[in-house]
């Protein structure tokens, strides 16, 4: 189930294009969260899903353009799309080039050694955690949780002056994300205990 994006007014100011945070882009901005965080739910935490990286860049991106929310989300970093079918393509091809750009250059048995040497090379890389090359889901659920905090705390400010009944809907909405979050990244961080 795709989460659509939350609507946004952008303004231009010379060539610095900037988008002001309404209060109804803010209480979308809430629900997305929440629905964002469902949806992460649903995956695998310790894998890297291209999908969800390329989702959360896009929309991360858009959440980056509002200023009262860029200065804090300043240091955290956008999703990197890297799988591991992709990491051991780019070896596997690697391989294959060297075997044959380099294959009459040496005698047999050096070939022979530089092959099974390179197969073992591939088997290693196949275990090497995704999170080191890739974002996997677990920390994508992880930078969500950031926005949701950084939401919060300019929900509580009180700066958005909301209604108190939009107050209370979008401090639940933040709530239950910032719930589904930190429940599932707790469940990630046990299976490796």
């Amino acid at each position: 189930m795709p989460v659509s994006t939350p609507p946004s007014t952008t303004t231009t100011e010379g060539t610095a294009t900037s988008t002001v945070l309404t209060r109804s882009a803010f209480y979308a901005l809430a629900e997305y969260c929440r629905d964002y965080a469902l949806e992460l739910a649903a995956h695998d935490q310790t894998r890297v899903n291209l999908q969800q990286c390329h989702q959360f860049n896009q929309w991360f991106r858009q959440v980056r353009n509002y200023p009262e929310l860029a200065s804090s989300l300043r240091s955290l970093k956008s999703a990197r799309p890297i799988a591991r079918w992709q990491v051991m393509t780019l070896a596997a091809v690697c391989g294959v080039v060297l075997f044959f750009a380099l294959g009459s250059r040496f005698p047999r048995l050096t070939h022979l050694f530089f092959v099974s040497g390179y197969f073992f090379l591939l088997i290693g890389l196949y275990f090497v955690p995704e999170r080191l090359y890739g974002t996997t889901v677990e920390q994508i659920e992880g930078k969500v949780l950031r926005v949701v905090d950084t939401l919060e705390t300019l929900l509580m400010s009180g700066s958005m002056e909301f209604t108190e009944a939009a107050f209370f809907q979008v401090k639940e909405n933040l709530q239950v994300a910032r719930r589904e979050l930190r429940q599932q990244i707790d469940l990630a961080h046990r299976r490796w205990r």
